[in-house]
C-alpha cells in the first residue's frame, strides 16, 4: 500500500436509520480525502461499534486507505487471509459438524466462487484447478486436517495449489461490489455455461454467504458483504411438473417391467410409490421397520435416511452413510400407511431376497458389470443401480412417446405421484404432509399443479352460484 493512496482528511457522519420492508437498516456514512463510503448494519449496535472504531482510528491519527474507506489498522487486518485460506478454513470448522452430501455442496460452491475470483484460465486448466479445489482444497478429509496454508498435495496437483494461493484475491477484496457481484454471478452458471438450476443457485450462495459470516464471526467483516449488493437469485420454482406424475396404471406396468428386470428392486420402487418414500429412506428401511399383516393396511416406520456421497465426504469410508430423516432431529420417527399392495410387494420380496445385515431390505446384490454378490449384502443399493433399472424400465413398459416424456422420468417422480394421489384422493392436506415428511405449506406450495380436477370442481361451483342468483333477480 503506497502512501498515494493514504490520507488524514477524513469526515464521519452520523448513522442513518431506513425503515424498509424487511425492517430498520443502520448505514455509516464517512469520507476520505472526500471519497464517500459507506457500510449497512441490520441493528444499531453493529452500526455504532463499526463508526467507533472509524471515529477512534480517525483520534488517533491512524492514516486511511483512500480506495477502500478503511483505517490501515482494519485494512491490514484483513489482508492477512486471502479468500482462498478463508475458504479452506471455514471448510474444516463445518466438516465435523456438517453431512456428507453438505459438505460435497459447500466444496462445489466454494471452488466455484474462487475460480470466478482467480485470473481467467484456459477451459482445460479450469477444469483441473475445479477438481483440485473441490477434491483436495476443500475436502479436510483429503488434506487429513492439515490446515491449507501447511499442506501440500502430491505429484502435478502441487503446482496448481500453489498458482492458486498465490493469485487469490484479499478477503478484504469481496467489499468491492464489483467484485461480489462476479462471485454471485459465476453461481447461476453450469460448467457448459448454461443457466443453473434455481435450486442449485440458491444451494451455492447459501454455502458462499456462510463462509462469509465466518469472517463476520471472526470480526474481519462489520457485516456480510453480500447483503450491500442487489444480486436477484433466479426464483426458486420447486413446483412439481404434473406432466411427471404417473397414474395407478402408468404406475403398476413401471413395477411390472422392474420385476422382469431386476425383481429384487421392485417393491424398492413400490415403497416410492404406494407410500412416497424418497429413495433415501427406502434404501434404509429394515425389516424390522415393517409392519406387514397377511390381510389389510400395514404400516412402514421410517427411522432414519441413508445418504449417498462418496468415499470422500463420509466418515466411515463408505459411499453411503446413514442419517436422521430429513428436516427432523435426530432418532426422530415417521409412520407411513402402507397399502395392502405394498404390503403384498414387501412380503413377497422379504420372503424371495435375503437382507442385509441388520435387515436391511434394499442392498447391493451384485457387483461392477453385474457379476452376483455372494452374502452377507453389507452395502445398501446404490443410485446407480436402481436409476439403470428404471431407465431399462420405463423404455420397457411405457409408449415411444411417453418414455421420450417427463413422465416418471426420474425414480423420485414416483413419490411425487403417491403424494397427489393422496392429494386427489382427498385426503386432508394435514395427513398428506405428516406421512411425505412436509409441512402443510410445502406440500401445497410444491404440489399445487398437481391438484387434478380442481379446476374443474371449481368452476361449477361457481357457475351454481351464479345460476341461484340469477333464478332470484328473474
Amino acid at each position: 500500500m503506497s502512501a498515494d493512496n493514504l490520507s488524514y482528511d477524513v469526515r464521519i457522519f452520523k448513522i442513518t436509520t431506513y425503515a424498509g420492508k424487511r425492517g430498520k437498516t443502520y448505514t455509516v456514512r464517512w469520507e476520505v480525502a472526500g471519497k464517500r463510503s459507506q457500510e449497512t448494519f441490520a441493528t444499531s449496535k453493529l452500526a455504532d461499534s463499526f463508526r467507533s472504531k472509524l471515529t477512534t482510528a480517525a483520534r488517533e491519527g491512524v492514516p486511511f486507505d483512500i480506495e477502500s474507506g478503511l483505517p490501515q489498522t482494519m485494512l491490514r487486518e484483513l489482508s492477512r487471509r486471502t479468500w482462498y485460506e478463508h475458504a479452506a478454513e471455514f471448510v474444516d470448522v463445518k466438516w465435523p459438524h456438517a453431512s456428507p452430501r453438505h459438505r460435497k455442496n459447500i466444496a462445489e460452491a466454494l471452488a466455484t466462487v474462487t475460480i470466478a475470483l482467480l485470473p481467467t484460465r484456459t477451459t482445460d486448466e479450469t477444469q483441473r484447478i475445479r477438481s483440485v479445489l473441490r477434491n483436495w482444497a476443500f475436502n479436510k478429509a483429503a488434506r487429513a486436517g492439515i490446515p491449507i496454508a501447511e499442506a501440500t498435495p502430491q505429484d502435478k496437483d502441487a503446482a496448481r495449489v500453489r498458482w492458486i494461493a498465490d493469485n487469490s484475491p484479499d478477503l478484504s477484496n469481496l467489499r468491492d461490489a464489483p467484485v461480489m457481484r462476479r462471485a454471485l454471478d459465476s453461481l447461476a452458471v453450469k460448467l457448459d455455461g448454461k443457466s443453473a438450476a434455481a435450486a442449485t443457485v440458491t444451494r451455492k450462495r447459501s454455502a458462499f454467504y456462510s463462509a462469509l459470516e465466518y469472517a463476520v464471526e471472526l470480526e474481519l467483516f462489520e457485516a456480510n458483504p453480500i447483503d450491500k449488493v442487489q444480486w436477484t437469485k433466479p426464483e426458486n420454482t420447486d413446483i412439481v411438473d404434473r406432466r411427471v406424475v404417473a397414474n395407478p396404471h402408468q404406475a403398476r406396468a413401471l413395477l411390472q417391467a422392474v420385476r422382469e428386470i431386476y425383481p429384487a428392486l421392485e417393491a424398492f420402487f413400490g415403497c416410492l410409490y404406494f407410500a412416497g418414500l424418497r429413495p433415501s429412506e427406502a434404501k434404509h428401511l429394515r425389516v424390522s421397520d415393517c409392519k406387514l399383516p397377511e390381510a389389510g393396511w400395514g404400516e412402514l416406520l421410517l427411522t432414519g435416511s441413508t445418504q449417498h456421497a462418496g468415499v470422500e465426504w463420509t466418515d466411515n469410508g463408505e459411499a453411503s452413510e446413514d442419517r436422521s430423516l430429513k428436516h427432523r432431529p435426530d432418532k426422530a420417527t415417521r409412520p407411513v400407511p402402507a397399502c395392502p399392495e405394498l404390503v403384498e410387494l414387501l412380503r413377497r420380496h422379504i420372503a424371495e431376497f435375503r437382507p442385509g445385515p441388520g435387515g436391511r431390505l434394499f442392498v447391493s446384490r451384485t457387483g461392477k458389470a453385474g457379476i452376483p454378490l455372494p452374502p452377507p449384502y453389507s452395502n445398501p443399493v446404490s443410485s446407480n443401480t436402481y436409476a439403470r433399472v428404471w431407465n431399462k424400465a420405463r423404455t420397457k413398459a411405457l409408449s415411444e412417446a411417453e418414455a421420450a416424456s417427463p413422465l416418471a422420468r426420474r425414480p423420485y417422480d414416483l413419490r411425487h405421484a403417491a403424494v397427489s394421489l393422496w392429494l386427489n384422493a382427498g385426503v386432508p392436506a394435514t395427513q398428506v404432509a405428516e406421512w411425505a415428511g412436509h409441512s402443510v405449506n410445502v406440500l401445497l406450495k410444491v404440489y399445487a399443479k398437481c391438484l387434478d380436477g380442481q379446476d374443474a370442481a371449481a368452476r361449477l361451483r361457481v357457475e351454481a352460484a351464479l345460476s341461484i342468483d340469477y333464478q332470484r333477480s328473474a
